[in-house]
């Protein structure tokens, strides 16, 4: 049995829903999930009906086999009509002997999109490692430059300028000034 979340009772069809609609929105036949999590066609067709509890750990296998967080089922208890996150509410990254912090700006990781506030102090040099993850990144500067190196191509964007870049392709960030650099991303998948 899944435990409450604050005072509100969890909606086992709220629950059902959102697993159904994530199993469909991934072509995934009902079957295949109940294969790949040991449950039965029949359990987990009641589960995405809310007629049926389901355990944490069940729970658990289904978000594994269609790769999601578990927070993702939740998300819907705490909802309201707007998100707000507060500037000085933001979960933050800062690494030490970085000179790059990074601001969750999204209220958390169970969206479809990730939004970034990234802030790159002078002095982050362009020599580091380039990186490459799954998704799509587009990028605002909002002050200063920002460099970009790309499958060995380095461009600098000035305050205004935008850029989209597929995230698989090796990619990293510098500030090419004597100033702070601060731009938004907008990244899908989250992977902050």
């Amino acid at each position: 049995m899944l435990p409450n979340s604050g005072d509100r009772e969890i909606n086992l069809k709220e629950i059902g829903d959102t697993i159904k609609n994530i199993r469909r929105e991934k072509g995934m036949k009902l079957k295949e999930v109940a294969e790949k999590t040991g449950l039965s066609n029949g359990f987990l067709s009641q589960v995405e009906n809310g007629q049926a509890q389901i355990s944490l750990v069940n729970l658990w296998k289904i978000s594994g086999v269609l790769g999601v967080p578990l927070a993702v089922f939740f998300a819907e208890l705490d909802k309201q009509t707007l998100d707000i996150v507060r500037k000085d509410e933001r979960k933050a990254l800062k690494l030490p002997k970085s000179n790059v912090s990074y601001s969750l700006l999204s209220p958390d990781m169970s969206r479809k999109i990730e939004m970034l506030l990234i802030t790159l102090e002078p002095g982050e040099i362009d020599d580091h490692e380039t990186i490459a993850h799954e998704g799509e990144e587009c990028g605002f500067v909002i002050e200063g430059g920002l460099g970009i190196i790309q499958d060995g191509t380095k461009v600098i964007l000035d305050e205004g300028d935008s850029v989209y870049l597929d995230s698989a392709i090796p990619h990293r960030f510098f500030n090419p000034g004597s100033g702070k650099s601060v731009s938004v991303w907008a990244i899908t998948p989250p992977s902050f």
